[in-house]
C-alpha cells in the first residue's frame, strides 16, 4: 500500500532539516513533493526510503 507522509516525517527520517530538505529538492538531489492541494505538499513513503537506501549504498561502511 502507497502512503504519503508529510514534511516532519521526511525530517525524521532521512535527519535533514527544513532548510537543507528543499535545497536538495531545488539541487534535484532529492524527490520533489506531490501536491495535496493549497500549499499542501507530502511525499510518497517508498520514494524517501529508496533515496534513503541509495544514500546507504553509495556511502559503504568505515
Amino acid at each position: 500500500m502507497k502512503r504519503f507522509i508529510n514534511r516532519q516525517e521526511v525530517q525524521k527520517s532521512t535527519s535533514l532539516s527544513k532548510s537543507n530538505l528543499y535545497k536538495k529538492i531545488k539541487e534535484g538531489t532529492f524527490v520533489k513533493p506531490y501536491s495535496m492541494g493549497g500549499s499542501r505538499v507530502a511525499w510518497l513513503e517508498s520514494e524517501v526510503q529508496a533515496w534513503i537506501q541509495e544514500r546507504i549504498d553509495e556511502a559503504g561502511r568505515i
